[in-house]
């Protein structure tokens, strides 16, 4: 057999009609090439690189596109303002783009999650165009109780990651446990009895430890991971534009609970990743979810997005 397609029938030609040319028509002038078709945006849906000797997997569980963005980000300050601030950046001031990061660590030990997205078959699908099942997962580390990070925990049929123990802060259990909420009573409650709650700089698995970053949520939680002198920070939502809530951390975000506080959360942590270098995955951030805060002249924050830092 020969290695390559006979002269006048391409390789689409030849998947086409296998078994139904004969072998004379491959000596006839092939017929005009038709147009590729139009494919649609499309992206990886993992992102994988080492840190020391951990490993870590970026996940894109999905994206959506939000009109009217100065309703979400913003909210204390004029219109004018909140325009200026993507001009130059080649980004819409009147819409905004929001992906949804889960985050493996695996320690070689432990396979570690954290967050789930919106929904078990997202979350699924994530996975295993990653390399995983859902049942190599052994412990899942929730940052806070918004539907869009736990909502992959479960479905009608139980739980979606049979193996998996849970861990998440114990004043954001306390906070949901009480408040009588839709998405924490049917995918976080029934779970209480694998779940363990951690406070601030307490250990979560090996290389992994909770720091508080309150205001999202009442009991927000980013964790810090480290290997072989490492760190990276997942930040969960203490963050939730790279532009809009980053780069301007006193403005009002409208899922913040508490907006005060998560405005001094941001630049507590913001100016802590910018002092000593440390990458930060967020969970909305630009995909894949993973970069680094500067300090400009002026004393303001700036985000700069991974490139190849973490493949070196």
């Amino acid at each position: 057999m020969p290695r390559f397609p006979l002269p006048g029938l391409s390789r689409r030609g030849l998947l086409l009609g296998a078994g139904a040319l004969p072998l004379a028509a491959a000596t006839l002038p092939s017929p005009a090439r038709a147009a590729a078709d139009l494919m649609g945006p499309g992206m990886t849906r993992f992102n994988r690189f080492t840190l020391g000797d951990f490993e870590v997997t970026t996940l894109l569980t999905n994206m959506s596109t939000q009109e009217n963005p100065h309703e979400i980000f913003g909210l204390n300050v004029p219109e004018a303002d909140f325009k200026a601030a993507v001009e130059g950046r080649h980004l819409p001031n009147d819409r905004a783009k929001t992906f949804f990061t889960p985050t493996l660590v695996n320690t070689g030990k432990e396979l570690v999650l954290f967050d789930t997205g919106e929904e078990p078959m997202q979350i699924v699908k994530a996975l295993e165009h990653a390399g995983y099942f859902v049942e190599d997962v052994d412990r899942i580390v929730i940052t806070h109780m918004h539907s869009d990070h736990i909502g992959g925990l479960s479905d009608p049929a139980g739980p979606t990651f049979p193996n998996a123990t849970y861990v998440t802060g114990s004043l954001e259990w306390d906070a949901w446990d009480d408040a009588g909420d839709d998405a924490f009573d049917t995918h976080m409650a029934p779970l209480a009895d694998r779940t363990d709650t951690v406070s601030d700089d307490q250990s979560v698995a090996d290389g992994i430890t909770a720091v508080e970053a309150f205001g999202h949520t009442l009991g927000h939680m980013g964790y810090m991971v480290e290997s072989a002198g490492k760190p990276l920070f997942i930040g969960g939502d203490f963050v939730l534009h790279h532009v809009w809530s980053l780069e301007h951390p006193d403005w009002e975000v409208v899922f913040d609970e508490d907006k005060v506080q998560a405005a001094e959360t941001r630049k507590r942590l913001l100016d802590m990743l910018a002092k000593d270098g440390i990458p930060f995955v967020g969970y909305h951030m630009p995909w894949p979810g993973i970069g680094y805060v500067e300090k400009d002249k002026d004393g303001g924050f700036r985000y700069v997005p991974a490139t190849y830092q973490m493949l070196v």
